[in-house]
């Protein structure tokens, strides 16, 4: 047996449940610190995703268990082959950092069920598993803590591998399974004794972002995921820790953000970001190449200038962009993906002044791009003009307008349809930024 924690899981699991239930009558009422964690968030604008687990050692993605049919066991073999050398929380953080990027999201547990951490509730876990013995989100916490970046955790409400998780509709091809030990309350147990660690043992955590609840989206009974009692566990232990759901659909109560998977806010091109927007604060995850798991044959990295312009569009739309890389199974970011980060470091420097702290600009999305704004300074970022004249549909006085690099002055003029801005020649690069003093 390991050594007991620092918090009774028994204790802070009653606690958490009969606050829940008090939740249950009066609503959801979100804390003070709570509601500032929201409105920092909000400003932060840009996060990183770090899609991390023993599947990295086949390199063939995250959903590399559900895809074949393959025995539990022999998957799990990979945990002692795990052996991550080259991992270097500082090295991590410090290029994160260096992006622009103010806080990280790292998948804490997976679909497969692995547990990156030192965790009491399963020897399935980077600590007792693997012959690495060294507990990662630990060192990823002091070192956050330590740069003075946020840190979110990613956990799964599915697991592929354990014969207590009620089966829904992935999952399905694993060989080894005993459906006959489906057990849906020790499994929701065991899920919140182990989100009472991390949210106990490592600090202040941002966020819990949770994934998997359309894992049960096909039943024909509606399936209690227990959420109310979850999300009230978690404000619990850390009031101002965010909860967010990557369930495809319009928020819960007790849900602090808004997620939108591979698609800005309002588009659909994925296919999974059809609901409504609400009013919470809102964020789109995206993968810098394609997959979220690190995957030896995808190796198509979007562009530096696709993912500034990504990221400046979904600023627009008034969301941060949390923006994926999946690390080796031996401990490295991906040298594309740092290229990148240090690409977008440098551009942030610069003007990001023009996304952190923003709201949605008061033009949607147009072909030539879109805007930003902050108090009475609206940033016009243009990505695709084929002309020197822009007509602006703005119902807003324009006082001033200048280029943001060097505040040289842009002409304008009032119109019918809006106001138009006159340039000498054909705006051009990844951003042309134009700052407009409105009133």
């Amino acid at each position: 047996m390991k050594t007991a924690k620092l918090l009774s899981i028994a204790a802070a699991m009653a606690l958490a449940t009969s606050i829940a239930f008090a939740e249950q009558s009066q609503g959801y009422t979100p804390s003070p610190e709570n509601l500032q964690a929201r409105k920092e968030f909000a400003e932060n604008r840009f996060g990183i995703f770090l899609h991390w687990g023993i599947y990295s050692t086949y390199a063939q993605g995250e959903w590399y268990f559900q895809n074949y049919p393959i025995d539990k066991y022999e998957y799990a073999k990979a945990a002692d082959a795990f052996y991550p050398h080259r991992f270097n929380a500082a090295e991590w953080v410090s290029a994160i950092k260096a992006s622009g990027a103010k806080y990280i999201c790292i998948t804490s547990r997976h679909h497969d069920g692995f547990s990156m951490w030192d965790t009491d509730q399963s020897e399935y876990n980077i600590v007792d598993a693997t012959p690495f013995k060294r507990d990662v989100l630990r060192e990823l916490a002091d070192e956050c803590e330590r740069q003075g970046i946020k840190l979110h955790f990613y956990y799964s409400h599915i697991d592929w591998g354990r014969d207590d998780y009620p089966k829904g509709r992935t999952g399905l091809k694993v060989i080894g399974i005993n459906r006959d030990k489906e057990n849906w309350s020790q499994y929701y147990n065991f899920m919140n004794a182990q989100l009472t660690e991390l949210l106990t043992n490592y600090g202040k955590i941002g966020a819990i972002w949770f994934d998997g609840l359309w894992d049960h989206d096909q039943d024909t009974v509606p399936f209690d995921w227990q959420l109310e009692e979850q999300y009230a566990l978690i404000h619990r232990l850390q009031p101002a820790c965010l909860v967010g759901n990557n369930h495809h659909i319009t928020p819960f109560e007790g849900e602090d953000i808004q997620i939108f998977e591979r698609d800005i806010p309002g588009e659909n091109k994925a296919g999974l970001s059809g609901q409504d927007i609400s009013r919470l604060p809102l964020e789109t995850c995206q993968t810098m190449s394609w997959a979220w798991g690190y995957k030896l044959e995808d190796q198509n990295y979007k562009s530096t200038e696709e993912l500034i312009q990504y990221l400046v569009s979904t600023a627009g739309k008034g969301a941060n962009l949390l923006l994926n890389i999946g690390p080796r199974a031996n401990g490295e970011l991906p040298e594309r993906a740092v290229e990148r980060l240090y690409a977008m470091g440098e551009w942030m420097n610069v003007n990001g002044e023009t996304i952190y702290g923003t709201t949605a600009g008061d033009i949607p999305a147009q072909e030539w791009g879109v805007t930003t704004r902050k108090g009475d300074r609206l940033f016009v970022h243009i990505f695709n003009l084929k002309d020197t004249e822009l007509v602006l549909p703005l119902e807003c006085k324009v006082k001033k307008a200048f280029t943001f690099a060097d505040k040289t002055p842009v002409k304008f003029k009032k119109t019918t349809e809006g106001v138009k801005l006159i340039f000498d020649e054909v705006p051009s690069g990844v951003d042309y930024i134009v700052e407009l003093i409105t009133k």
